[in-house]
């Protein structure tokens, strides 16, 4: 079954931004910005690799994902930001 049309204008006002490899922090927030976008939650997530230790497959943690949801803001003043 579809999605109703409520739901995907809810889809379409929310959107991920992942901090890329060389990126900083304020540079995504500038990004999400620039997009008309607010950040609401802050998301970090662990990359694990796979290692063998004594023929044992052990995950050691490598890095982090740091994914920021937004929210769209609105551009009349008129209107609050959701």
């Amino acid at each position: 079954m579809g999605k109703s049309g409520e739901e995907r204008k809810i889809e379409q006002m929310k959107k991920q931004f992942e901090v890329l490899e060389n990126e900083t922090i304020a540079d995504c927030l500038a990004r999400m910005e620039k997009e008309g976008f607010q950040p609401v939650r802050r998301i970090e997530k662990p990359v694990f690799r796979e290692v063998k230790k004594n023929g044992k497959k052990e995950y050691e943690p490598v890095t982090r994902k740091i994914i920021f949801e937004g929210r769209k803001t609105s551009s009349d003043p008129n209107i609050p930001d959701l």
